[in-house]
């Protein structure tokens, strides 16, 4: 589902969308609307645009995610401000791409949001780490849960945060694909979490990176 206010740019997504297989079963310029629609859709992914004339895009992603629980949000924003990409993780964004992305880092960041990856256009990642720890009014000593990971768990989940890849994480450690996936489990297990994008949420609450 594409929900963005600008008629050429949101028929232009739908279109290389459509073109790389993807079944786009809906769009939409406004936020209420796309909340409504979604319910009867039911995506599995939703491209969404920060700004939108009715509602603010943080309130989509919540209308969303109330509609549709499990449904994936990829953010696809012109707007790069550390508080934009920050309200929008915080509401369970599961990435955010800048709209001056190629084509095929776009398609790419889709492919990855609908397999359960979180994604971030280079360098957006590392700021919302960052702007979390400098928010972060919790003292790390009373942090109850990361204790409980191991050293390469930990590793793993500070790379998990930084959005990449299965693949990309086992050839950064060196390690195998089956072994990264493993860790993820284990620490999924261990801090009661369901699935990666909570997991990235977490990592990037507790500031890890």
């Amino acid at each position: 589902m594409v929900v963005d206010d600008h008629p050429m740019w949101r028929d232009g997504v739908a279109r290389d969308l459509a073109a790389a297989g993807y079944d786009v079963v809906a769009t939409t310029g406004e936020g209420h609307q796309a909340v409504r629609i979604a319910g009867a859709a039911r995506p599995d992914v939703v491209v969404l645009d920060l700004q939108l004339p009715d509602i603010s895009g943080v309130e989509v992603i919540n209308g969303l995610l109330a509609a549709v629980p499990g449904v994936r949000v990829l953010m696809l924003s012109a707007s790069g401000e550390q508080q934009s990409v920050l309200d929008a993780v915080k509401a369970g964004a599961s990435g955010y791409l800048l709209k001056s992305a190629a084509q095929a880092d776009f398609l790419d960041a889709v492919g990855r949001t609908a397999a359960g990856d979180t994604v971030f256009t280079p360098g957006l990642a590392g700021l919302v780490l960052g702007e979390f720890r400098r928010l972060a009014v919790e003292p790390a000593g009373e942090d109850q849960l990361a204790p409980k990971l191991t050293e390469r768990e930990t590793e793993v989940l500070r790379l998990v945060a930084k959005g990449l890849s299965y693949r990309q994480i086992a050839e950064r450690l060196v390690l195998s694909h089956r072994t990264v996936q493993n860790h993820v489990q284990n620490t999924l297990g261990k801090l009661q979490l369901h699935n990666r994008v909570e997991l990235t949420r977490y990592a990037i609450e507790k500031g890890l990176d």
